[in-house]
């Protein structure tokens, strides 16, 4: 794996070269947009800020690295070229679904190797994005990762690193890695955005909390070294973090509440906070929803003279949702249940929020 060092000294960041891949593959659609929230961005000087757990992206092929068998033909669940092209279809759907423009920046949870990312950035519905791809291989005994895509002709990468999630009490933990890519919007600031991926809820909740508070430790640690340079950084942070806003990891370890009365410049605005309080989320258990994904950004993407990041959004259409007649009940409609098959999208729900530019 690629090492990049990052270099914090006298207020200079250096960084050194990075690879992105580009590839091709399509798969077809035509499912016409059904969403009724949509704006005309280009108007509105507005960037769609995605992120999404697309449950378990795997392609076909048998990888001798890591405990992938069961999504291959040969497995127990049967995972064929059909499906995995419907995968992508139906994922592609969703993320041109979101507004009338491709998310400029979209976080992914669950991708198996860089080229099933690819396939996806490539099909039908969201080539005309013209997508590149932020990925590294990472520790996951599973061989899931996270990854970013970026429409090349809005964001322009400047550098990333993987950051490994050591957990002191268990340090033979396979975490996932959290993706930091740094980049900017045309002529603007630096941004910095971070993809997490953190501990799962297997388990208990309870028990494996503290992996997940080891997570948050070291993304506060990361995150306050680039304001250590710059107290009005650019900084998103997504992903599946497998906690609510109101958890320790999220609320009291990276600070990051919808406190909007005079904040410290190092607290963080969680975009989804107020919504979860409402009762949303974006995967639901015991027929009870857990905003498990969560967009949070710096201050100044609240406050700032140049960027606005509007409330965080769930994306709730009902042809990514399967209604439960007997319990009454809408929950996303996923791939798999154990070994069968639904044939449906993920098993988390999407979020997005719109920045926006001040002019």
């Amino acid at each position: 794996m690629r090492k990049i060092i990052f270099i914090f000294s006298t207020g200079i960041l250096f960084f050194s070269s990075c690879k992105v891949f580009n590839n091709e593959k399509n798969t077809t659609s035509n499912l016409k947009p059904e969403n009724n929230n949509m704006v005309n961005l280009k108007k509105e000087n507005a960037y769609v800020i995605a992120s999404y757990n697309v449950e378990n992206l795997f392609d076909t092929v048998n990888d001798s690295d890591t405990n992938d068998d069961e999504f291959t033909p040969e497995g127990y669940k049967h995972w064929t070229k059909k499906r995995y092209e419907k995968k992508i279809e139906h994922l592609s759907w969703v993320l041109s679904h979101l507004s009338n423009e491709l998310p400029a920046i979209v976080g992914l949870c669950e991708v198996e190797h860089k080229s099933v990312v690819l396939n996806l950035a490539n099909s039908k519905l969201l080539k005309k994005g013209n997508y590149k791809v932020v990925h590294e291989e990472g520790p996951d005994t599973r061989g899931i990762d996270v990854a970013l895509m970026y429409r090349s002709d809005l964001f322009h990468l400047i550098d990333y690193k993987e950051i490994p999630v050591i957990v002191p009490e268990d340090p033979n933990s396979k975490l996932r890695n959290i993706l930091h890519v740094i980049g900017n919007f045309a002529d603007t600031d630096t941004f910095h955005i971070f993809v997490n991926h953190w501990k799962s809820r297997r388990g208990g909740r309870e028990e494996t909390e503290f992996k997940r508070v080891a997570a948050a430790k070291i993304l506060k640690a990361e995150t306050d070294k680039i304001f250590a340079v710059n107290k009005t950084a650019n900084i998103i942070i997504m992903g599946d973090f497998n906690d609510d806003p109101k958890s320790k990891s999220l609320d009291k370890v990276l600070d990051a509440t919808d406190n909007t009365k005079n904040p410290d410049f190092d607290e963080f605005y969680n975009l989804l906070y107020d919504k979860s309080l409402e009762g949303e989320g974006t995967n639901s258990r015991d027929y009870q929803w857990f905003m498990l994904d969560n967009l949070i950004v710096s201050q100044v993407l609240r406050n700032g003279k140049e960027f606005y990041a509007e409330d965080g959004q769930v994306f709730k259409n009902d042809k990514i949702l399967y209604y439960n007649a007997k319990a009454n009940f809408k929950t996303p409609n996923k791939t798999y249940g154990g070994k069968n098959y639904y044939g449906g999208y993920s098993d988390h729900l999407p979020v997005y929020f719109m920045l926006k530019r001040i002019l």
